[in-house]
């Protein structure tokens, strides 16, 4: 009998062993599970608090913010191809950050000198690739389009923050082929009343492309504020949507149903049907690059040669500031010739070159103390040249470098070969930046004479080219000796307190038809015209001089880049040395 009293006892205490294994009693009292009961009334609390250490240590997860380093590096790292380099950009956090209620606003002093904040980056927490996929773990599917879920104590970051780390990007599209070939257009992700923007065949369609193989609305690119990214989604085309050859539309095609987004990359190509491609080219943008005053139009002008198509040529670039040397930025100009590959190799080469020269700290430091750029604007282009395997294609180059002194004034230095010019005007006064290097200019003239080789009066051309001086080109200058690619180096532009101060550099297609005074002058009514919009004045400006070129009849791809300068004197200018 006792035996089986034993018995008993043993199997209840067995049961009762399983029933604990199986219910876990002692996961209530975890640090994990407490850190996961938390109130409502907790959750809508704001996350600032009244120490700063509080808010910095309050997290071991990244935050939604993560995104943004995530998609700047995987911008600026595909960007590298065309010149550019990966960017960090440095803010300075004030010490303290006060209580918040839901109506208070909050002013941040980025002048006080405090820790570090990189654009990117969670606090103090650097990024890695880890955390980039627990973050996706945590989306949902909504609409055309997903959402990143973000933690509660991540909300508040986000909003306090915002202004700093959300410098967005710049969207520039251009049609490389098919019937819209060298059509253009450029979009900044903070522009929310022109997102999202539509690609198709007829309006309202905001890219229009007249391509029987676009349908009317055919598909979408919208900037996705979440995950800090452009995405890019067919909206049931008929013959569908590719990125870099791969679909992204529904696989049925009868059934009008849209497609998943897909993010964009600086370097893709989208290719709407059968014969529409699109460059994409996405350039971080920091607050520098934002408030730089730089407008950037194009037009292939294709209908002005008796409905003769004429492919577009010209590429246009900037880099403010260069990566990695803060203290200068470049913009340039370039237009091909016998097609479009060379002007679009030195577009990626020459910036490249003069980022890697200044580099250099010894060079760098004898551009600041001589404030001269010369010998390094020569051998950049030196190199280029070198670079450069076209045989039977060649372009024009122009480029204009300018450097702050880290007090009151910046400087501008232009190099050039062809006949893409530079003006600038500085307190209302014109002055020229570039050389005319066609045939018919007195200079070109007076270079081959020297070489003993005089030309006549009457002489434009030389073995078929108005042009003695450009990149590649490599079998004409194998050929004739007295092509060169040796650029002309202008003097320096000294620019001290706002004086008005802006530049224009332009394709022939804008010179042809309207001179250089003429083009100061209309700069001067536009900024008068749309001195409110400080915001888009810049690209307004460039689409108006485009427009004045158009009502002129030019018959040339027309490419323009107006720089305000006075707004780079609060940039460049202020610096760490």
């Amino acid at each position: 009998m006792a035996e089986s009293i034993v018995v008993v006892f043993i199997m209840l205490l067995l049961v009762l062993f399983l029933i604990l294994l199986a219910c876990k009693p002692w996961r209530f009292f975890s640090r994990s599970y407490l850190s996961l009961s938390i109130k409502d009334d907790d959750l809508e609390r704001p996350l600032a608090q009244e120490k700063s250490d509080q808010l910095l240590n309050s997290s071991h997860e990244p935050s939604s913010n993560s995104f943004l380093e995530s998609s700047q590096m995987q911008t600026e790292g595909r960007f590298t191809s065309h010149g550019a380099q990966s960017l960090k950009y440095k803010h300075k956090l004030p010490p303290r950050i006060p209580h918040l209620t839901q109506d208070d606003s909050l002013t941040i002093d980025i002048g006080d000198m405090g820790e570090d904040l990189l654009v990117g980056q969670t606090l103090k927490r650097p990024l890695s690739t880890s955390h980039i996929f627990e973050e996706q773990k945590h989306t949902l599917k909504k609409g055309p389009y997903r959402e990143s879920r973000s933690r509660p104590d991540e909300v508040e970051v986000h909003r306090i923050f915002g202004d700093i780390l959300d410098q967005g990007t710049c969207l520039s599209l251009e049609v490389i082929k098919g019937p819209a070939c060298g059509l253009q257009c450029s979009l900044l992700s903070s522009d929310i009343s022109k997102l999202p923007l539509t690609l198709g065949r007829v309006p309202p369609s905001n890219l229009l492309l007249k391509d029987s193989e676009v349908s009317g609305k055919h598909a979408m690119i919208n900037w996705n504020s979440d995950k800090m990214k452009w995405e890019l989604v067919d909206m049931g085309s008929l013959n569908g949507t590719l990125l870099n050859a791969k679909a992204i539309h529904h696989p049925d095609f009868g059934s009008r149903t849209w497609g998943e987004p897909e993010e964009l990359l600086s370097g893709d190509i989208i290719t709407l049907g059968t014969t529409s491609q699109i460059r994409v080219q996405i350039t971080s943008l920091t607050e520098s690059e934002v408030s730089f005053g730089v407008g950037i139009a194009s037009d292939p002008m294709s209908t002005r040669r008796g409905g003769k198509k004429l492919p577009m040529e010209d590429v246009c670039y900037y880099r403010c500031p260069l990566p990695g040397i803060e203290q200068f930025g470049l913009f340039g100009i370039c237009d091909g010739h016998g097609g479009a590959v060379a002007a679009q190799s030195v577009s990626k080469i020459l910036p490249e070159n003069v980022s890697t020269i200044l580099l250099d700290s010894l060079r760098r430091e004898r551009v600041l103390s001589r404030q001269d750029a010369s010998d390094v604007l020569r051998e950049a282009f030196y190199q280029t040249e070198a670079c450069l395997n076209h045989y039977y294609e060649g372009c024009t180059a122009t480029l204009l470098l300018i450097w702050g002194d880290g007090y009151d004034s910046f400087f501008a230095q232009c190099a050039n070969v062809g006949d893409s010019a530079c003006v600038m005007n500085v307190n209302g006064k014109q002055i020229n930046m570039t050389e005319d290097h066609r045939i018919s200019s007195y200079s070109e003239k007076q270079r081959v004479k020297e070489m003993g080789y005089p030309l006549k009066d009457e002489d434009t051309r030389l073995c078929g080219l108005n042009l003695g001086r450009m990149l590649g080109d490599k079998f004409l200058k194998e050929q004739d000796a007295r092509f060169s690619s040796e650029p002309y180096i202008s003097q320096v532009v000294r620019i001290g307190q706002p004086s008005g101060a802006f530049a224009i550099l332009a394709s022939d297609g804008l010179w042809d038809v309207i001179s250089a005074k003429k083009a100061s002058q209309l700069v001067l009514e536009a900024k008068e015209t749309y001195s409110a919009d400080r915001k888009d004045s810049a690209q307004k400006i460039a689409e108006f001089l485009l427009d004045k070129a158009k009502k002129s009849l030019t018959k040339d791809n027309t490419s323009i880049v107006y720089v305000d300068c006075d707004i780079a004197l609060r940039t460049l200018c202020k610096y760490d040395s």
